[in-house]
């Protein structure tokens, strides 16, 4: 079954608004830039993202989180958007902070058709105990918060150890970024672009992949597959220069020993 489609606004023409999308990347590093902006120049607005974390300011996630068209993160780790944190402290965006390990499990878990699992980590904190904050007002008063989670005692190795449970995670749409992919929608990543981006494709019930690269059925190894096509549903191949757009979070310079010299 040929999976490509013309364009990233013809993958994206049918999410609604408010649909839940899961989102691949780490960082800046293998996001799917190209259906981000697609989705953008449609104006789809009130969607939750699951995400390792939301871009910057001004690419990835951000440039849809500045047009306010985010109003739910599940995310690890938000330390780089200043736009993002004035929205949650000012009450404009909620926010489900979950520890990065937790997220992925919870991820794979919706992928394989695991309803939920237990994991130690989060035990004795308000992770498992409930209290996050997860939207605050405009005054800065929290106004809703995490609840509880259900704990149990297995025994283990160690002896008894206390887990908390988690509930996987079913995204509407998972939207993705390869380095190749064929027509039938297998997808291989280049090094740590593969990151969150084969939990993001498992877990969308309708996943869409951006490929750098586009090569025909059978010319890839099945060896080196990451995702298999089972679970992608639409494929756009970038343009040499879209595959090329690529930013770097931070860059960070020092100056050669003898350079000046």
């Amino acid at each position: 079954m040929d999976k490509v489609v013309r364009s990233a606004a013809e993958a994206v023409a049918d999410i609604p608004d408010g649909a839940t999308l899961s989102v691949g990347g780490f960082g800046l590093c293998g996001i799917p830039s190209v259906l981000i902006a697609a989705l953008l120049e449609a104006g789809t607005s009130d969607l939750e993202a699951v995400s390792n974390n939301c871009g910057v300011d001004d690419w990835g996630l951000g440039v849809l989180l500045g047009q306010r068209r985010l109003r739910r993160m599940i995310s690890s780790y938000v330390g780089e958007n200043k736009e993002f944190a004035r929205q949650y402290l000012s009450g404009e965006l909620e926010v489900e902070l979950t520890p990065q390990g937790t997220l992925a499990e919870r991820m794979r878990a919706g992928g394989s058709g695991i309803p939920a699992f237990f994991t130690a980590t989060g035990v004795g904190t308000q992770v498992a105990e409930g209290g996050l904050p997860w939207r605050y007002d405009d005054s800065g008063n929290v106004v809703v918060s995490s609840p509880a989670k259900q704990t149990q005692v297995f025994d283990t190795a160690e002896g008894p150890k206390e887990f908390v449970l988690e509930h996987a995670i079913v995204a509407d749409f998972g939207l993705v970024r390869a380095w190749k992919g064929d027509r039938h929608g297998n997808l291989v990543y280049r090094d740590s672009a593969r990151n969150f981006n084969p939990l993001a494709a498992m877990c969308g019930r309708v996943t869409i992949a951006e490929v750098e690269e586009l090569v025909e059925p059978g010319e890839l190894d099945p060896n080196e597959v990451h995702t298999p096509g089972v679970n992608v549903a639409r494929v756009v191949p970038l343009t040499p220069e879209q595959a090329a757009d690529k930013r770097i979070e931070k860059r960070t310079v020092r100056s050669r020993e003898g350079a000046r010299a």
